[in-house]
């Protein structure tokens, strides 16, 4: 987990909008949202060209307000590193990188070709930095160094900085692998040994399709002979992850704190998204050949969130959420993903437009055909999730890991139910009594028959799991909130509110049972 002054830390964060961080005077309305949501963290891309506008000369002037704004009004920091790649262009490097064509190569999308039109690009070219290119790797992790080690220098001791995110969404668009005579030539050669090596003996945790290709390939000789139809994908996720991993490298040379990727998803076939990626069935690869990189991460808009993070949610590679959608199911995914996956960080897209109507929008993962994902967040709840995890933050940091933290979601509505020991606490989300379909549950284990509850959108039930004793009676039910550590009741619930444990609004409750013959 993310550490701040020694202690865990979950990041219940925003990420802003990618040109909000390029001035402070931007970031002025973005500091006021983030306050009104109650988050704890902000995510804010640093770009390649602000910070080396020339060859070898740094300013940090930037990247210093940034972090004395947040320290002043009491978040901490994840830096997004926008340097070879921003959504599998180049269009945060410098001047002096972009137009210096044969220092820094461009990828070749087709034979003969630099660039491919398409037509997510509104008439402009598409053209990114080769991940064959030495020069762009070296310039690049020579500038990320400088960054990591102005960090040690200015920010180890507040530690507002939590991490930094290595590139963002990396791999090309419009064809599965580069072309051209040095791609070409190393994809007809040999798969390094070890790698060939690595990927079959982690065969069995992959995706069924790569698996095959894997299991069914040779052990050693091309691309094509060791990977089958999937050569062409894994050779470009193999290269683009050795890449990152040397810029990854020379930046925890200079500051050793934890880094990410992140991955722009499956959609269709690869160049239709960024092709080499960090997506969940390439797993593997970047865990072999990017061992610098600490957490790999998805950017979650497509419509199956639970099976995205199930992808991503894998032993040595934690949850963490950098970039997803801002429509009415954030609340409650935020809720599940601390209480289901114990992630280290959620992050709602463009927060700032949070609640705004007039921003749904496919590009913020909306669909006009399911209400939930075509209507915005509620700002005020969703501020009241965030100010109540924050108030837990301490006992769920320390369930991480278990299965004292548990929760359930509307979009799963088959896995409801949540099993402590002697008690099973479900969350029915979908019945006659529930009056909304955005519903969550995050039930917090405190001793063997006691529990905190985030509620929303649901009725409970608590049933015994002991035959011997298969009554269950209630001994206390209270809402309220923590303040300062302590809980603090609003009300004692009994009587009506006892009987039928339904929740419409967001509500913390603390609930005390018994079981009995």
């Amino acid at each position: 987990m993310f550490m701040s002054n020694h202690k865990p830390f979950i990041m219940l964060a925003g990420e802003a909008h990618n040109s909000n961080s390029s001035s402070l005077a931007a970031m002025e309305p973005v500091w006021e949202k983030a306050g009104q949501l109650c988050l704890n963290s902000i995510l804010l891309p640093v770009s390649w060209e602000l910070i080396e506008p020339e060859e070898g000369k740094f300013d940090f002037s930037l990247v210093d307000g940034l972090i004395r704004e947040a320290r002043k009004r009491g978040f901490k920091l994840g830096l997004l590193w926008f340097g070879t790649w921003k959504n599998a262009q180049c269009t945060y490097a410098p001047e002096w990188v972009k137009t210096d064509l044969a220092r820094f190569r461009r990828a070749e999308i087709r034979k003969a070709e630099r660039r491919v039109r398409l037509d997510m690009f509104h008439g402009l070219d598409y053209s990114t930095l080769s991940c064959f290119c030495q020069e762009a790797k070296e310039a690049d992790a020579k500038a990320f160094a400088a960054l990591m080690a102005h960090l040690k220098e200015t920010d180890q001791q507040e530690r507002t900085v939590l991490f930094v995110q290595v590139e963002n969404e990396s791999g090309i668009l419009g064809a599965v692998r580069e072309q051209g005579e040095t791609a070409d030539r190393l994809f007809a050669g040999e798969v390094p040994a070890d790698f060939a090596a690595h990927m079959k003996a982690h065969a069995a945790s992959m995706r069924e399709d790569v698996r095959r290709a894997v299991e069914s390939g040779a052990d050693s000789g091309s691309w094509e002979q060791v990977f089958g139809a999937q050569a062409e994908e894994i050779f470009q996720a193999y290269h683009v992850a050795s890449y990152i991993d040397f810029v990854a490298a020379a930046g925890k040379a200079a500051y050793d704190l934890p880094l990410t990727v992140n991955a722009w998803l499956e959609q269709g076939e690869p160049g239709n998204y960024p092709s080499g990626g960090a997506v969940s069935k390439l797993m593997e690869v970047y865990k072999f050949a990017a061992p610098h990189v600490d957490v790999v991460c998805p950017d979650i808009y497509l419509p199956d969130f639970c099976g995205v993070c199930d992808g991503y949610h894998r032993p040595g590679n934690p949850l963490c959420i950098p970039e997803t959608a801002t429509h009415s199911l954030a609340g409650p995914r935020l809720v599940y993903s601390v209480g289901h996956y114990h992630a280290w960080c959620f992050a709602p897209f463009g927060f700032e437009e949070l609640g705004d109507p007039m921003r749904a929008s496919a590009a913020l993962g909306m669909d006009e055909s399911d209400p939930l994902l075509s209507t915005p967040q509620n700002v005020e709840e969703y501020a009241w999730y965030n100010r109540t995890l924050h108030s837990l933050m301490p006992l769920l940091a320390e369930a991480y890991g278990t299965q004292r933290l548990q929760a359930a979601i509307c979009e799963r509505p088959g896995e409801n139910a949540m099993e402590f020991g002697a008690f099973t606490i479900r969350a029915g989300m979908d019945g006659p009594m529930v009056s909304r379909r955005d519903g969550c549950c995050l039930a917090l284990q405190i001793a063997e028959n006691e529990f905190y509850l985030v509620a929303s959108g649901c009725v409970l039930e608590i049933t015994s799991n002991d035959p011997e004793k298969p009554h269950v009676e209630l001994l206390s039910l209270e809402e309220g909130r923590f303040a300062d550590g302590k809980w603090e009741r609003r009300r004692r619930l009994n009587g009506d509110e006892a009987f039928v444990l339904a929740y419409g609004k967001p509500a913390l409750l603390r609930l005390k049972v018994f079981a009995y013959r």
